[in-house]
Order: structure tokens, then sequence, then C-alpha cells
């Protein structure tokens, strides 16, 4: 099939594709005579691959590290497992990091409720940040 083809089928626009062979995602594809760039069913599936992994939150060169492995005939699934628990432990440290700003935001909101905006300094921007970070 042709990249348009493939296009339609994955989803995946044809930039795309052509920026995935460059990258190495996606292994280059055969040229017909008149420079047509020609795609089997591995493609598809490729690119359903890269797809999934992306949505599970991995990055190109993690994706890249997976498509080497499986590459090199060996099961890449224990390397995936261990990225999916990076992921994960980066997801939670997140997680944390945006409970505490939770925190901060509500006690920002419950400190300008009791502001007076007459007692704001002439010289400051808003005293509302100023309450809570100084």
């Amino acid at each position: 099939m042709k990249i348009g083809d493939l296009s339609n089928v994955s989803g995946v626009p044809s930039q795309t594709i052509r920026f995935y062979e460059r990258r190495g995602l996606l292994s280059p594809s055969a040229r017909e005579g008149n420079g047509y760039r020609r795609y089997d069913h591995a493609a598809v599936s490729r690119l359903n691959f890269i797809r999934s992994a992306q949505s599970a939150g991995l990055t190109l060169a993690e994706i890249a590290s997976v498509i080497n492995i499986r590459d090199a005939g060996e099961a890449p699934c224990a390397h995936v497992s261990t990225l999916l628990e990076e992921k994960l432990d980066e997801v939670q440290r997140r997680q944390r990091e945006l409970a505490v700003l939770e925190a901060e935001l509500n006690q920002l909101i419950a400190a300008g409720r009791d502001l007076d905006p007459t007692d704001c300094e002439p010289g400051g921007v808003c005293s509302v940040i100023v309450s809570a970070g100084g």
C-alpha cells in the first residue's frame, strides 16, 4: 500500500509516518519504480504499537528501545515492564506534587477571600499571591 493508504488505515498522518521512518521507528519503505513508498501490513501493526505505547506514556526514545529489542529478535516484555513501572513511579510522584500544589492553591484562595483590596500596597501587584508566599 502507498503512504496515503497506510495513513488512512492506521489513522497516522503521512508526515508522521515519514518522521517515524527518519527516527527508525518504522522500517524504511520499499520504493516503487516511480519513487512511491510501498508498505506492507507489518507497517500498520508497527504504527498501532507506536500509538499504543504513546498512549501508555512512553516517549519515542523509549518506544525505539523496545522496537530495537524486538528487531534484534528478542522479546521486549521485561524491558517494557520496567519502562511502565518507571512511568508509574513518575505519575505517582507527579500526583504527590500536584496534591501539594492543590493545598497551596486552596490556601491562596482562602487567603484572598479575607483580603481587602484597599489594604494593598501601592507598589505591590497582588496581595493574594504575596500573602501566601511571603
